[in-house]
């Protein structure tokens, strides 16, 4: 190993799904929306004037907050944007888990979590989830130096209640609770009423899912002045000018067209539930989930051989090797035609399993 190695900051990085491209290919892998984004979005495209872009961007991402605020009924200095929600929960990271007490998180949760806590050396300790995988909320009781969860969870899809959140939230009032609601809009209910009574929340979301822009990476949070003005803090000490000037006024677009986020989301629920009912009816085991995707197991066909033979066909699931999961696929909810494709393989290799065990 060369001298100058023994100062390189090492982690293990986070591993994204794949980003195949095949044009027969069925992609359900990394919870994309298939729905493109609302037609406000293209509008606003077509009247971007591309000599703008040798100007920076507005440093306080202004237009964006202001139609966020607005949307939501939120103070404009209860609001935070950044580049993806990957983004914000990485500089909430690096501004909040500070202390020498371990932050605490699920054990089965988003695999981002731990790197971001290996990269700023945080201390931190994984909670495990119930047999059903559940939050158990009295894990979160005990002395830390913050706490930070998805909700629903990723990639269980399970939906922890308010009242617990809220519960983890009172246990916790010395410390952040950062609650990340990358799938709140698939059913689920938000903490975002929960700002004005706790100062020490800060709940984020992102147009990458519900709003079918994970291309564009906007993510944003809500949480008291005082935890906003710490996150601009160490924002502006890291990079001034975090998001382009499309996405700020492509993401200010999207809140336009109430209607159409709430047909597509409604899309996708319809076509989760029917899912459910047909994987059930194969023999797949899951959770309820309140995301656009759902965790699945088979008591008799191995989630790793499955996600390969998948995989053949050009049908991308996503599949984890780690303990406790290692039999288990999420499979994101695409459009009806993409989820019957799913399902006719999926029946059809059951046969085929079957004729062989036979």
């Amino acid at each position: 190993m060369a001298k100058w190695e023994e100062n390189v900051r090492k982690v293990v990085p986070y591993t994204p799904g794949e980003q195949p491209d095949f044009p027969d290919m069925v992609k359900l892998n990394t919870n994309e929306n298939p729905y493109p984004p609302c037609p406000a979005v293209q509008e606003k495209l077509r009247g971007l004037r591309y000599e703008d872009l040798r100007l920076y961007p507005a440093p306080g991402a202004d237009s964006l907050v202001d139609a966020l605020a607005d949307y939501y009924g939120m103070q404009k200095e209860q609001v935070f944007v950044g580049v993806g929600s990957d983004d914000v929960l990485a500089m909430a990271f690096l501004t909040f888990f500070n202390g020498d007490k371990p932050i605490l998180f699920p054990d089965i949760t988003y695999s981002f979590y731990d790197v971001w806590a290996e990269l700023f050396r945080i201390p931190y300790e994984r909670q495990p989830l119930s047999g059903a995988f559940t939050i158990v909320k009295e894990d979160y009781y005990k002395p830390n130096g913050g706490v930070v969860f998805p909700n629903p969870n990723a990639p269980t899809g399970v939906e922890l209640p308010l009242a617990d959140i809220e519960d983890i939230i009172r246990h916790n009032r010395d410390v952040v609770v950062i609650v990340d609601e990358a799938y709140i809009d698939f059913g689920g209910v938000s903490a975002r009423g929960l700002v004005e009574k706790y100062d020490n929340l800060l709940v984020v979301q992102t147009f990458s899912k519900s709003r079918s822009m994970a291309g564009l990476r906007i993510g944003y949070c809500f949480g008291c002045p005082k935890l906003i003005r710490y996150l601009n803090d160490a924002k502006y000490s890291f990079n001034s000018y975090t998001m382009n000037r499309p996405s700020l006024e492509l993401g200010a677009a999207a809140l336009w067209d109430e209607a159409y986020f709430r047909e597509t989301v409604g899309r996708i629920m319809a076509t989760r539930e029917r899912t459910k009912e047909r994987l059930a009816g194969l023999g797949f085991q899951f959770a309820d989930s309140k995301s656009n995707f759902i965790f699945a197991t088979h008591p008799q066909l191995p989630a790793r051989e499955l996600f390969e033979a998948l995989k053949e066909k050009h049908i991308y699931v996503r599949y984890f090797s780690k303990p406790r999961i290692d039999n288990y696929l999420r499979i994101t909810i695409g459009t009806d035609e993409q989820m019957d494709i799913l399902i006719g393989f999926l029946e059809e290799y059951k046969k085929a399993m079957a004729g062989e065990r036979a």
